[in-house]
């Protein structure tokens, strides 16, 4: 999802301003007088009243003020949408799938579309690129020359403060091949997707 926001939360007796985060699976809140992480498994209801959204979850309860946000929070928790959606694959879209060992992805996919290809095609609406290494970057310039002016690269890189390629690496090298990063979602338990895109004013050129 990498749905992000400043807010303030109430959590017993505790208030506290701080950043709200929704994931694919979870609900984080990080501030200096509280941290919250709530497994979306678990929530119970998610009940936006205006501007507030109140989380139960087991015995538990925290109500975010998140504004003209509330609604949208609600209705994404209580009902989520597939990977394959919140990853943009329309029906039907032309999409490039390289590097990525991931059946249950491929099988999505081919559900979606007809038009998937092992190697890089003219004209994809979508490439999802796996990196393992940094020098596996250096094929992202050779990626934006395939998709459409208003396509997308998903970079596919391993999780953890260990992995050998960083968010950092990752926006140095598309800064590099004339790209912006727009979004981070969560791709699978061992991988993060950051979306990269070919900037509004250079699409036309």
């Amino acid at each position: 999802m990498g749905r992000e926001v400043e807010c303030r939360v109430k959590h017993g007796r505790v208030t506290a301003a701080g950043r709200a985060l929704l994931e694919t699976d979870e609900v984080i809140f990080r501030s200096e007088k509280l941290r919250l992480k709530i497994p979306l498994r678990e929530v119970t209801s998610a009940v936006a009243d205006g501007d507030d959204l109140a989380i139960v979850w087991g015995d538990d309860r925290a109500t975010f003020a998140l504004g003209k946000d509330a609604a949208a929070w609600a209705k994404a928790i209580t009902s989520p949408k597939g990977r394959i959606d919140k990853l943009g694959v329309k029906t039907g879209a032309r999409v490039a799938l390289l590097g990525v060992a991931d059946e249950a992805f491929a099988a999505e996919l081919a559900a979606r579309t007809e038009d998937v290809h092992a190697r890089l095609a003219e004209g994809c609406d979508l490439v999802f690129l796996g990196i393992a290494a940094k020098e596996d970057l250096a094929r992202l310039a050779a990626c934006k020359r395939a998709i459409r002016p208003a396509g997308a690269i998903w970079v596919l890189r391993p999780k953890g403060s260990s992995a050998a390629v960083t968010e950092a690496d990752v926006r140095a090298a598309a800064k590099e091949a004339g790209l912006v990063d727009t979004k981070v979602a969560r791709f699978s338990e061992a991988l993060t997707a950051e979306k990269l895109v070919i900037p509004v004013a250079a699409r036309g050129a």
